[in-house]
């Protein structure tokens, strides 16, 4: 019965029905948030909601009873775990901060779908690599907001005025975000020459230390490509080598009843 059940749960068809439903859930969730809708077809989506929940249920459930111990092995069956678990937490008055956290069971997604699964793995293998850019891009920014803020704080103290404010100024500037006519031409007209200072900021943090971000995830992304390459590769090497001791166990014995076939004619000719 255990292994009928394995074949299920880890079968195509079950796979994609989860999904679906992932899909509808994270559907109605958004839904609800909608007084029209909620007034039109109100019982209906949360019908449908705790539906959804009722089948997540019932999958790790069905998990657990085939895998047992096994099942919290993998991180992404104790992420699918967690998520229900707060779903399923008491949704009363003044819990409207859990009941919100129902929309968490869409991230669901991620551990369903192997692509997506390919593509977190990929960012947790870039995590030490980012941690290194993390850290230059941190020493930029606090080098750079001491001097916007002894350079331009006290004409400008809302934007430079603590490097607290620094900081959230330079990260608007990093962005991009109004950065020319909203901070920079506004300084410049008090200090003229503030735009080499803008300049080299968004040439070190937007285009070179940012896009060194992008080159590690794509990085880490063929690496963990290559990996899965390789594994395909040494599953069906296995597979072949397989086939082949069949073969010549197959041969052999062909080779043994000839043989004896041989010698059982052999007497009678004489």
């Amino acid at each position: 019965m255990t292994s009928t059940l394995q074949r299920f749960v880890e079968s195509a068809a079950f796979q994609r029905f989860v999904i679906i439903v992932i899909v509808i859930n994270a559907i109605t969730l958004g839904l609800e948030t909608s007084t029209a809708a909620m007034a039109a077809a109100g019982g209906l989506l949360l019908a449908l909601d705790r539906a959804a929940l009722a089948i997540f249920v019932v999958e790790l459930a069905l998990k657990l009873f085939v895998y047992r111990l096994r099942f919290f092995r993998s991180g992404w069956n104790v992420f699918d775990f967690t998520i229900v678990a707060l779903t399923l937490a008491p949704t009363g008055e003044g819990l409207q901060v859990l009941r919100s956290l129902r929309i968490l069971r869409a991230l669901r997604l991620v551990s369903v779908v192997p692509s997506m699964r390919k593509v977190i793995n990929a960012l947790l293998k870039a995590i030490p690599g980012m941690g290194s850019v993390l850290t230059l891009l941190l020493l930029v920014f606090y080098v750079a907001a001491v001097m916007s803020t002894k350079l331009f704080g006290a004409a400008f103290p809302d934007w430079f005025g603590t490097i607290g404010a620094s900081f959230y100024t330079l990260f608007q500037v990093m962005t991009l975000e109004s950065w020319s006519m909203g901070i920079a031409r506004p300084v410049m007209e008090a200090y003229p020459f503030a735009w080499i200072f803008f300049v080299l900021f968004i040439l070190l943090t937007t285009f070179a230390v940012l896009n060194l971000f992008i080159a590690i995830v794509v990085d880490s992304m063929s690496s963990v490509e290559h990996e899965e390459q390789e594994q395909t590769r040494e599953l069906v090497s296995m597979d072949h080598d397989e086939v082949l001791t069949e073969l010549r166990t197959i041969r052999a014995e062909l080779a043994a009843l000839r043989g004896a076939g041989t010698d059982a004619r052999t007497p009678g000719d004489s």
